[in-house]
């Protein structure tokens, strides 16, 4: 089944200039390989489209099933140099968690909140 990644994880943030660094973390065990197999540095970066300039780097956390994204070009040239208050790290964290992830029907009872997208429902 479908689901977003707010029924799987939560995501936490901040930022350095114009880096961006959000880590998502797996609300259970049983759910952290299915994150790390479907939430690549590439498929993070392609969600946000073009408003992460840079590079985009995966670290794995694997003792507390979390997986962090350092991203690089992604506050419009830092918070002291934008007028955009969108892009900010907390803004980018909030959105990751529109990301989709297939979840087997197996691991349903790990999940948060109501995750069937509403195609499914």
């Amino acid at each position: 089944m479908k689901v977003l990644l707010q029924h799987v994880a939560h995501a936490r943030s901040g930022d350095k200039g114009n880096t961006s660094n959000i880590a998502v973390f797996a609300y259970a065990p049983e759910l952290y390989p299915l994150l790390k197999a479907q939430l690549t540095a590439e498929r993070f970066k392609a969600f946000y489209g073009d408003a992460i300039k840079g590079r985009v780097t995966r670290y794995e956390a694997d003792n507390i099933e979390a997986l962090n994204f350092v991203c690089e070009g992604a506050l419009g040239g830092g918070v002291s140099r934008s007028l955009c208050l969108d892009n900010y790290g907390k803004a980018l964290s909030a959105a990751v968690l529109g990301f989709e992830l297939d979840v087997p029907d197996a691991l349903r009872v790990h999940l948060r909140g109501q995750p069937l997208l509403p195609a499914q429902a």
